[in-house]
């Protein structure tokens, strides 16, 4: 989003221009195609420079953000304001906004779940108030009921074949870490992850570090609940697993932490892993590394809608794993046998206490090393204690 105000004697207008991006974002994929599109789009831009006195207010909105050398290198004169405080709360709606406004359509649903399903879009530094998705608030109200109704609509192919090819690791899709610049960084031929995630609306900012002055860290994870569980369970079957099988699996797994039945979930998890079909193994990518196997085992609590933190900060260390269900907690440690002692996954968890933070909470709490094994491609050990 960018916006651009400018002076003239006399007449003066203004200019709206909404998806400035998507004859491109169309073509990503066809980079030939991509480039001729973004050479037509910069001899189109570049006009508006032409038309500076006769205009007093451009404003371009767009999913991307597609540099000013690239697309812009003819309109010099724009001020991004994707990330300035001041306008960070005129795409979405507030916590105030709901509460008021909308106050007539709360009675009868969840207010905590209305926040967690549909808040949590942040541009700029944690100061800054979180909006909820418009698209998704209105369709709850009008429909009184809870669904992905901004992700069924808008989830860009091109994405999903993006993050397919470049082998994601699921968990890490929760606690991104980017520069300013790359959050910037979007064009045919250099287009970073993060800044994908980011400008699609897949992820926002969590915190801001600046350890030098002008060099910003951006954390960055999914906004919300509707976020984070549709976009993991689009990305099953690039982890081996079809839609149609993720759905039995998903059913099965919400029977079992309803049951609490330890024994259950191992035998479902090792289900789980023997399914992936021999081919799976030898044409993807993130076959290739160890972290496979801990997206497949968070992905698919994920894409069920529970309540998961990832890499869950203690005084002590992060735990891999956080999985909040009824009055339980889940503290999930990862292993791979080939590369860690067999028990060390449990014995991590007790000797870094993660289980400390969650003591005060009233709720159960179990401890569970998953080992995994490298050759055998399988579940190996599930190490359970309670606390």
């Amino acid at each position: 989003m960018s916006g651009s105000q400018m002076k003239a004697p006399g007449f003066a207008g203004g200019l709206l221009l909404d998806e400035y991006d998507k004859p491109i974002l169309d073509n990503i994929l066809d980079s030939h195609t991509a480039r001729e599109l973004r050479e037509g789009l910069k001899n189109i831009y570049s006009v508006l420079k032409e038309a500076d006195p006769h205009l007093r207010f451009v404003l371009l909105t767009g999913v991307s953000k597609f540099s000013k050398i690239s697309l812009f290198s003819g309109l010099n004169n724009l001020n991004d304001i994707s990330l300035d405080a001041p306008f960070s709360t005129i795409c979405g709606y507030t916590d105030e906004d709901v509460d008021t406004v909308f106050a007539p359509e709360l009675s009868g649903l969840d207010r905590d779940a209305i926040r967690r399903w549909y808040n949590g879009y942040r541009w700029g530094d944690p100061g800054v108030v979180s909006v909820y998705n418009p698209f998704d608030v209105l369709l709850l109200f009008q429909k009184r009921e809870f669904a992905p109704y901004w992700f069924e609509s808008a989830t860009p192919t091109f994405l999903v074949d993006l993050l397919r090819k470049r082998g994601v690791f699921t968990p890490r899709l929760d606690v991104l870490q980017a520069k300013a610049q790359i959050l910037g960084r979007f064009d045919v031929d250099d287009i970073t992850t993060e800044g994908l995630l980011f400008q699609t609306g897949y992820i926002t900012v969590k915190y801001i570090e600046e350890p030098m002055l002008g060099y910003r860290i951006y954390t960055l994870g999914f906004p919300n609940l509707e976020v984070e569980s549709s976009l993991n369970d689009l990305l099953l079957p690039v982890l081996g697993i079809s839609h149609r099988q993720a759905q039995t699996y998903q059913l099965a797994l919400l029977d079992i932490l309803k049951r609490n039945d330890f024994q259950a979930l191992k035998t479902h998890l090792q289900s789980l892993y023997a399914g992936l079909p021999h081919d799976w193994y030898r044409n993807n990518s993130i076959a290739r590394y160890e972290g496979h196997y801990a997206s497949i085992f968070y992905s698919h609590f994920a894409a069920l809608g529970l309540s998961i933190t990832v890499e869950d900060a203690s005084h002590y260390g992060s735990v891999d794993m956080t999985v909040e269900f009824d009055e339980n907690v889940y503290l999930f440690e990862f292993k791979v046998v080939e590369t860690s002692p067999a028990g060390q996954a449990l014995a991590q968890i007790k000797e870094k206490r993660y289980a400390d933070k969650y003591r005060a909470s009233g709720k159960q709490i179990y401890q569970i090393g998953v080992e995994f094994s490298r050759s055998q491609r399988q579940i190996v050990a599930f190490d359970i204690e309670i606390v």
